[in-house]
């Protein structure tokens, strides 16, 4: 079967702005991360989050990797490197805290946090702090050694993280 383009821009009942959804694909189970492989923090991260997946929810796939492009036809490479994605199997997008509070409440130790951003009006504070984070996230990687921490900590290989 064929992928279907939708071309409805879609809303979240907590979301003031527009999220532009993908291209569905009736065969992938699992939500799809699009992350920068050029930023160590950002590399880190998925790292983490590649431990913290027990039950293989989670697709995470370099920006640099043709198919990210696929997956999110309505989004520049500009936008894609402005924030964290991640794509629903039903073509749902979300970005940058929003994202992290979605994953979130798909991995049972990140659910805390993800209720927390739940809470009226802390989403919109946190969004703030994630812009500021990924505006400056080369500087904070180099503070943190993210790249040294990144050779201590193991890759996990998985299965669908390999999608292209």
């Amino acid at each position: 079967m064929r992928p279907v383009q939708r071309l409805a821009i879609g809303r979240t009942s907590d979301d003031a702005t527009p999220v532009p959804t993908a291209t569905e694909s009736p065969t992938r189970q699992t939500h799809v991360v699009l992350y920068d492989d050029e930023c160590p923090l950002c590399t880190f991260q998925m790292k983490m989050l590649s431990w913290l997946d027990w039950f293989n929810t989670l697709s995470l796939v370099p920006l640099s990797d043709p198919q990210a492009k696929a997956l999110a036809p309505s989004l520049t490479r500009e936008d894609l490197l402005e924030a964290i994605h991640c794509v629903t199997p039903t073509g749902r997008i979300y970005r940058g805290a929003r994202c992290l509070r979605f994953v979130g409440m798909r991995l049972p130790l990140l659910i805390p946090m993800a209720l927390i951003l739940w809470i009226p009006g802390v989403i919109y504070v946190a969004e703030r702090i994630y812009q500021w984070i990924s505006r400056n996230r080369l500087v904070l990687s180099r503070i943190f050694g993210c790249k040294g921490a990144c050779t201590i900590l193991p890759a996990r290989e998985r299965e669908q993280d390999k999608l292209a």
